[in-house]
């Protein structure tokens, strides 16, 4: 028989077959060169994020009812091994994995949960322990996931002596210049910028701000770009804490609950490996960002022009650009005067990766999506210390896994008034970098 808890909780969860998510708490590690914290295994840095988003809730692990964990180079059920680490109670836990967007889509599972009635509160948490150097196939007694994208590629762009993955993105900056004429010192100027964004952020894998010429003068990867064009392997670790309306009032979280107005996941479409229709652009996800961006644009009933802030999937600066265009941040071909302008920086129309981007905060896969949702919860929250946007009232996050699928997310602050009387009465946290092993649950209530 049902308590008047649960009986309460089963008449909210009838009322609304889509139900509003939220997320009310963030965390992340430092993201760091593969093997430089000799004690940072998998389940150390799920054990770091997902300390971090609880205490950032304010919740104990016990309030969680199911967790979306996502990382891609592991044995099956390493989400359980992290999870465990917090506590043992018994709740689902799904191992999640879809290349380089497994953090947005273990996000977008646990948002999910909530918004389909399953649970109230849900965890996401996303890991990664990479080795150094290019990304590499791990399984070769079987057909590679990425052969038949290789093979559209190869017919159309050829094939080069450089990382697969180097090649998708570059070609695809090659089509676009062929295209609309764009220069290498767009990709240069999307790269230093990064760089310098990084600067301001404790989490960041690099903080090291260097000049336009710097960047094209390191080694040559592939066509346009270098070294400094290209995200490096990273260790790390995020976290959120996804609640539902009812929750969030119960627990009265409103002062820093921020609302997932928008979400969509949007595999290849009919055309994107049909050779004759095909094109490097559209290999490399073009067309995946732009409908996912539409539909979550919609589902909003947002603007592009109404975004402020956008933790955007930069593995290569090729990628950035492109995406400015997808996500219609500017118009088709005018990325290159979006980017002249200043238009995608502090002082512009919007604010790119103030996080420093997968090109200097670095890209444990598995993370990566979680510790966009963490910067742009921290910017729409005031958290952002020196990297914040002003007047930020609308983010979006990117981020895309080959394969395909992209996952697009916007954010608004749920309760923007509670948020702004809170803050007169409290001042705003910081999120200076713990040390290690410094972060701590909340006690059990």
């Amino acid at each position: 028989m049902l308590n008047i808890s649960q009986l309460r909780r089963a008449v909210v969860r009838c009322a609304s077959a889509q139900r509003k998510a939220y997320v009310v708490g963030v965390g992340m590690t430092k993201f760091e060169k593969p093997g430089r914290r000799i004690d940072f295994d998998y389940h150390d840095m799920g054990r770091e994020a997902g300390e971090a988003a609880l205490a950032d809730a304010g919740l104990p692990f016990e309030k969680v009812e199911a967790a979306s964990i996502g990382y891609v180079y592991g044995d099956s059920t390493c989400g359980q091994r992290a999870v465990y680490q917090l506590g043992l109670t018994g709740i689902p836990i799904y191992n999640v994995n879809n290349n380089c967007s497994t953090g947005s889509t273990a996000l977008m599972q646990a948002a999910d949960m909530v918004r389909g009635g399953q649970a109230d509160c849900t965890m996401a948490m996303g890991f990664e322990k990479m080795q150094p150097g290019s990304l590499g196939s791990v399984f070769d007694d079987r057909s590679n996931p990425l052969e038949k994208h290789a093979e559209a590629m190869i017919n159309i762009g050829g094939f080069a002596p450089a990382p697969m993955a180097a090649q998708f993105f570059g070609n695809a900056g090659k089509e676009h210049m062929e295209k609309f004429g764009t220069k290498q010192s767009h990709f240069t100027k999307i790269a230093a910028k990064n760089k310098r964004h990084s600067v301001n952020n404790p989490y960041s894998q690099f903080r090291i701000e260097m000049t336009e010429e710097q960047v094209d003068g390191d080694k040559q990867v592939f066509e346009m770009l270098t070294r400094q064009h290209c995200c490096p392997t990273s260790d790390g670790g995020g976290a959120a804490i996804i609640a539902s309306e009812y929750f969030v009032k119960k627990h009265g979280l409103e002062h820093k609950a921020v609302e997932i107005v928008g979400q969509a996941m949007v595999t290849d479409m009919p055309d994107s490996l049909d050779e004759e229709k095909t094109d490097l652009m559209t290999i490399a996800g073009y067309k995946c960002s732009k409908t996912a961006a539409e539909k979550v644009y919609a589902q909003a009933g947002i603007n592009a022009k109404d975004i402020k802030v956008v933790e955007l999937h930069d593995c290569f600066s090729a990628n950035e650009l492109i995406t400015y265009e997808a996500l219609q941040l500017c118009e088709e071909g005018k990325a290159g005067e979006f980017i002249d302008a200043g238009d995608n920086t502090y002082g512009g129309r919007v604010v790119v990766n103030p996080s420093g981007g997968l090109i200097s905060k670095g890209h444990p896969l598995g993370a990566t999506g979680l510790a966009q949702c963490a910067e742009l919860c921290w910017q729409l929250r005031g958290e952002a210390d020196k990297r914040q946007v002003e007047n930020c009232d609308l983010a979006v996050q990117h981020n895309i896994g080959l394969g395909s699928a992209v996952v697009i997310t916007a954010y608004k602050l749920g309760f923007p008034e509670v948020r702004k009387d809170w803050v007169a009465q409290n001042g705003l946290p910081t999120h200076a970098l713990p040390k290690e092993g410094e972060y701590l649950a909340p006690k059990k209530k």
